[in-house]
Parts: structure tokens; sequence; C-alpha cells
């Protein structure tokens, strides 16, 4: 870990997390209904990009590692951490794991479900609702 990597992180990760508010504040703008339109839209375009940048940047070994920490870990990781879950998920079945590829989403999801579910139950308690 190097002084540079950490401040392409976070210089990376403060663009991705304003522009993940700018996106989701537009839609809102437009769309109003139950479903999570802006979370949708920044979770498939940021797996979208994340497929992009980490093939490029497999194929382009020359490069300087601090692009990806910028534009991988700080830019998406800001803008959405489910591109790296989706992005894990794909190598796992790439390498021949599909059962730790499932289990990874089957995992995540009810888990992750489960954990908000109760942080927010935990939350509620405590103010004495």
């Amino acid at each position: 870990m190097s002084v540079y990597g950490v401040l392409a992180v976070m210089l990376g990760g403060g663009l991705g997390a304003a522009l993940r508010y700018i996106i989701a504040s537009y839609v809102v703008r437009f769309h109003s209904g139950l479903f999570p339109l802006g979370t949708f839209l920044i979770n498939v375009t940021g797996s979208f990009a994340i497929g992009v940048l980490m093939t490029f940047f497999l194929y382009r070994a020359n490069l300087n590692p601090a692009w990806r920490l910028f534009l991988v870990t700080g830019v998406l990781g800001g803008y959405t951490t489910f591109s790296s879950f989706e992005w894990e998920t794909l190598t796992a079945m790439k390498s021949g794991s599909p059962v730790a590829a499932l289990l990874n989403v089957l995992l995540s999801v009810a888990l992750g479900f489960a954990g908000v579910w109760i942080g927010a139950v935990w939350m509620e308690n405590a103010r004495g609702k």
C-alpha cells in the first residue's frame, strides 16, 4: 500500500460518490415510484463499467496500477460496491467455481437483506419505537 494508491482511491471514491448522488438525484426528479430506479441504474451501469474496466486492465498489464485503483476501487467503489460483487461472482464462474458464484449471490443477497432488516429493527427498538 502506497500513499499514491491511497490518494488515488480517495480521489476516485469522492468522484464516484458525487456521480452517484448526481445521477440518483436526477432520476428522482423523473421517477417517484416504489421501485428504486436510481439505485438500480447505478448498480447496472456500475456492473457494466467494472466489466469493461477490469477486462481492459487484465489485457493492458503495462498500465500504471494507480489507474485501476483510481477507476475501479475509487470511482466505482464510491459509485457502487455492487459492481465489485458482480465482478467477483463472474470471476468465480469463469474460474470453474459455479457453486462459489451461486453461494456468493444467494448468501450476499439473503444475508445482506437480513443484516439491513436486523439493523433497522435494532435501531427502531433502540429509539423506543
